[in-house]
């Protein structure tokens, strides 16, 4: 299982913008997998947010952050970001990061292992 953690997150006022990042620790190469990222604000169900093939070639986004938010990777600094712009305060939730063989199964709500998260919080 690949062990993750977040970081990033914070406080921003809304129309900011916000980056989170997503470590591999220990001797886990996340190139090898598709990662995503997931939010889940109190009171409600989990909801998935952007997923990247293992290659970056593909893509998927949820419909709620598709033109504002962009997921992206570093395979040499073994990490992944969500870059968050145009925040609104329906964006504030806890930001999970994710991994798994196929990106697929992460937009299905389906993966192998997830990180601890970090708070976002967007101000009115």
């Amino acid at each position: 299982q690949v062990q993750l953690v977040e970081s990033g997150g914070g406080l921003v006022q809304a129309g900011g913008s916000l980056r989170l990042s997503c470590a591999a620790s220990g001797h886990t190469t996340l190139s090898n997998y598709a990662v995503g990222w997931f939010r889940q604000a109190p009171g409600k169900e989990r909801e998935f947010v952007a997923a990247l093939s293992w290659s970056g070639l593909t893509t998927f986004y949820g419909d709620a952050v598709k033109g504002r938010f962009t997921i992206s990777r570093d395979n040499a600094k073994n990490t992944v970001y969500l870059q968050m712009n145009s925040l609104k305060p329906e964006d504030t939730a806890v930001y999970y990061c994710a991994s798994d063989p196929a990106a697929s199964r992460l937009r299905g709500g389906i993966f192998e292992s997830w990180g601890q998260g970090t708070q976002v919080t967007v101000s009115s």
